[in-house]
């Protein structure tokens, strides 16, 4: 597989992922972003944790979507991220909730 071929299936998945998540936005609730991924969820959970002096995140997530291009399922019911960077959690509104049309 040529570099070209590369780019080009990493384009074409790239799409198909975008317009997955199009597609499937308009059923959730939040928007979550840690470190690592990005997440839609309709149900979520944040707490601070303590360890050794070292303060983490543990995000818990529930019917949630995964925005993975390398993943091949990108629904699932129980999702949970221990993270010691950021965590941005968003509640969507309605507005927000209708893509962009063209």
């Amino acid at each position: 597989m040529s570099a070209e071929d590369l780019e080009k299936y990493e384009t074409e998945m790239e799409l198909t992922l975008y317009r997955e998540y199009r597609d499937v936005v308009g059923i959730f609730k939040y928007v979550v972003e840690t470190d690592r991924r990005f997440y839609l969820c309709n149900q979520v959970d944040v707490k601070a944790r303590t360890e050794s002096g070292d303060v983490f995140f543990e995000v818990s997530m529930s019917d949630a979507w995964v925005w993975d291009m390398y993943r091949p399922a990108r629904f699932a019911r129980n999702v949970k991220v221990l993270t010691f960077k950021d965590v941005n959690v968003e509640e969507l509104s309605p507005q927000e909730i209708d893509p962009p049309k063209g």
